[in-house]
């Protein structure tokens, strides 16, 4: 009899399997759920623990032990689509980006967009000119420690706090000025509303950076956004195409071509190089889902698509969901009191380091940081081998989902258009982080970064990105081999680290912040 109970017990734990999901303040809900549970099940219990009804912006993601980044599929089986051992980690995050945020219905949606772009901001992907920065800084500022209380802020309060990749310090003082004097009695729902308008204006609102190369061998990053499709080399736009221009998305191994009709009947095929065939997989399918998403009228639309110019050749994939009018339909009828929000000021962020946790006091001198950066630049430039590109002329971001003009651009007179003082070059997105938990490069790499960051998010890292052992593989110098902080993506694990699963907006082959 105990034997039959014994064994009983362990088919049952055999069809059960703990989930953590970890949420956009860096919360962790964890719950256990059956074996044959499907991606859409695990999903709405976490919409419902945040008593969420706009999710349709949301994902999962997670990365298999190859380092690759996924979206997990709402109609397929979770463990099915795991290619490691239960128990699994996961990360909510946002995975279409409303193409106004400002609009959503609900101040709770607002929030968790918010965050998640506070997150881009910090790790590189959200890119602007030095005065938009400022300005999206004070923002957090207010949104997070209230108004400027000379009491409790001393003079170089905020260069305790880092909000990009790297600071300087006249920024560090445009920051606190804003803070000081334009933000005076906004509330922290006025302050982050106020970012989320500024940011939707940027030309990288929204970008998701895959990291590739194109037909000569140049760097690239490809990014699918509520707009279109961009492409953004050196501090540039060189490309970018509306959704209803683009025709097709194809791959084959580790190549990618966009086809794309403009005016006068101008047909346009762009080439790119991905680092893996896994990752030019993901490239394609975020891709097909970001089209239908943004493009289509409603989800009966929605047809299944194939990565071969023969059907029943390649890969076939369709997205399931409703479309952004839709989305946006829905939420219109929403009625309800508005849900409680706790924000994230009250929990400490684990690895998007905010200001209410306490000053990010370095113990590396700037000058060490600065030199550290130019050394994970240099590390960056040995791991980018994969993508290829034909010019194209610049076009305008003209496209219904636009609600309000953005940002100018600078035309180079070549056809690109300027986006940023610095470098497009999201590498914190890009290169993996170590993940032991006590080893010295860990410590390091705290050290660098100001403050202690948490194994979660270092996990987050770029889709197929060589771990740091790879890169001197790749011939990468010593110093571009240690360690870096994640952008907040998914991770490169280590062969003893459980698959990642993160709920967040797509990355071609970077992280999942």
């Amino acid at each position: 009899m105990l034997s039959r109970l014994m064994s009983g017990s362990v088919r049952n734990l055999e069809r059960e399997y703990m989930c953590t999901v970890r949420l956009l303040d860096d919360t962790e809900y964890t719950c256990t759920i059956q074996r044959d549970a499907k991606g859409q099940y695990l999903f709405d219990l976490i919409c419902h623990h945040l008593n969420l009804l706009e999710k349709d912006y949301f994902g999962i993601r997670y990365v298999d032990p190859d380092k690759q980044r996924h979206w997990l599929e709402f109609t397929k089986s979770i463990s099915k689509q795991m290619k490691s051992q239960p128990p699994f980690t996961m990360c909510l995050r946002v995975k279409f980006y409303p193409p106004d945020p400002a609009a959503l219905k609900e101040e709770i949606t607002r929030y968790l967009v918010f965050l998640q772009i506070k997150r881009d901001l910090y790790h590189g992907r959200l890119l602007c000119k030095t005065s938009d920065a400022a300005l999206l800084a004070a923002y957090i500022l207010q949104a997070e420690i209230g108004d400027y209380d000379p009491g409790k802020h001393p003079e170089g309060y905020s260069s305790k706090f880092q909000f990009f990749p790297k600071h300087s310090e006249k920024l560090e003082r445009r920051i606190a000025e804003i803070h000081k004097t334009e933000l005076i009695g906004q509330t922290p729902e006025t302050a982050e509303l106020k970012f989320l308008q500024k940011a939707q204006m940027l030309e990288t609102y929204g970008v998701d950076p895959h990291p590739c190369k194109d037909v000569s061998g140049n760097p690239a990053f490809l990014a699918f956004t509520p707009f279109g499709f961009v492409v953004l080399q050196g501090n540039k736009r060189v490309h970018f195409l509306k959704w209803n221009e683009v025709t097709k998305l194809k791959f084959e191994g580790k190549t990618f071509h966009i086809y794309a009709n403009q005016k006068e009947d101008k047909k346009i095929i762009l080439t790119y190089f991905a680092p893996t065939p896994e990752a030019c997989k993901h490239l394609w399918k975020c891709g097909v889902e970001n089209q239908a998403f943004y493009k289509l009228e409603k989800s009966s639309q929605v047809r299944t698509v194939s990565s071969s110019n023969l059907f029943f050749k390649g890969s076939r994939f369709r997205y399931s969901g409703r479309v952004a009018k839709e989305v946006m339909e829905q939420s219109a009828k929403i009625k309800r009191e508005p849900p409680e929000i706790h924000r994230a000021g009250l929990v400490p962020s684990r690895s998007c380091p905010s200001i209410t946790h306490g000053p990010r006091l370095s113990s590396v001198p700037r000058t060490r940081r600065r030199a550290v950066h130019i050394s994970i630049m240099e590390g960056l430039e040995s791991l980018r081998d994969s993508a290829h590109s034909t010019p194209v002329r610049s076009v305008s971001h003209g496209d219904s989902f636009m609600p309000r003009s953005r940002s100018h651009l600078t035309d180079s007179g070549d056809g690109t258009a300027v986006i940023s003082d610095e470098t497009y070059s999201p590498s914190d997105s890009v290169l993996p982080t170590p993940v032991a938990e006590h080893s010295l490069e860990l410590a390091v790499s705290r050290q660098i970064n100001g403050a202690p960051c948490s194994i979660e998010e270092e996990k987050e890292s770029e889709a197929g990105t060589p771990s740091v052992g790879d890169v001197a593989e790749l011939g990468a110098d010593s110093r571009a081999a240690g360690p870096l902080q994640s952008a907040g993506g998914e991770a490169a694990l280590s062969e003893t680290e459980q698959t990642v699963v993160c709920l967040q907006a797509p990355l071609g082959g970077r992280a999942a912040h």
